[in-house]
């Protein structure tokens, strides 16, 4: 019987680990198509997009350099704008939202659970309801730039992030808190000596998925930035056009790859802290 149950157990596994394979394959196909056709001149990558390169279709790092040099906008440019767009947002994010969900715990009233419910529900407003109003707000406040954009993050990104660091702090004992504060400790203190160090899983999870976030985001700074003048990576990519609405694909494919690949590395170094962030912040409490 028991002999029954344990090949029936392992069958079962054997079963998941091919699903799972095969969806990890799936998941993996694009990237690797991005990086096969950033290699090949832009006409293979229109007729033989599924091949691999040839000597005849093969153009070496001539789409890269194409990419980072076409238009006369230095790509280097839309490097350094999307690095501060996306680190001051990250920080932003995590600096307030982790000290508006300490607040929100530690203060149970119907003004902290009204704010709690709206960074919930503002998770499920679709962003085109507002994009156009936002447009026009940002212009007369003066957040069309780059460093005063991760305002308009931080209101996007409030949602998820107060939500994940609420469910963590619910899980700190509230004894620790009175301690530093019989100690002499006041609020802004106790944040940053006692809850701030408790809250480093979650703070690494929620960073990087804002940071994914934010570094790939194309419609917000196309909207709010001045395209002229500040371009990010997605941006770059979209004015990769000749004449007539002609695009290089083999340059966009080789500028797209650039830009996941800190993104994937990124993923792969910290993905065991956005399980345990996602899993402390969203179950316990």
């Amino acid at each position: 019987m028991k002999d029954q149950v344990f090949r029936a157990e392992k069958r079962r596994k054997t079963a998941l680990t091919v699903v799972f394979a095969l969806l990890s394959v799936a998941y993996v196909f694009p990237v690797f198509m991005v990086l096969v056709n950033s290699f090949k001149q832009n006409t293979y990558v229109k007729t033989e997009t599924f091949a691999m390169p040839t000597a005849e279709s093969f153009a070496g790092f001539g789409n890269f350099i194409t990419g980072m040099t076409f238009g006369g906008y230095p790509f280097s440019r839309s490097v350094l704008y999307s690095v501060i767009i996306t680190v001051l947002s990250t920080a932003l994010i995590l600096l307030f939202c982790s000290m508006a969900a300490w607040f929100i715990s530690r203060v149970d009233n119907k003004f902290c659970r009204g704010v709690y419910y709206t960074c919930v529900f503002s998770q499920v407003v679709p962003f085109q309801m507002v994009m156009f109003t936002l447009s026009k707000t940002a212009n007369t406040l003066h957040l069309n730039t780059p460093w005063t954009i991760p305002i308009i993050y931080l209101g996007f990104g409030a949602g998820l992030a107060v939500f994940m660091f609420v469910g963590f702090v619910k899980a700190i004992p509230l004894d620790i808190e009175e301690a530093a504060a019989i100690d002499g400790c006041g609020p802004i203190r106790t944040y940053f000596s006692v809850v701030l160090p408790m809250l480093k899983p979650t703070m690494i999870s929620v960073g990087i998925l804002e940071l994914m976030w934010v570094w790939n985001d194309y419609l917000l700074p196309y909207l709010v930035l001045d395209r002229t003048e500040y371009r990010t990576i997605p941006i770059h990519v979209q004015f990769l056009k000749g004449s007539y609405g002609t695009v290089d694909l083999g340059a966009t494919m080789a500028i797209i790859l650039m830009a996941i690949i800190p993104v994937i590395v990124l993923y792969l170094f910290c993905q065991k802290h956005i399980i345990k962030g996602v899993a402390a912040g969203a179950v316990k409490g």
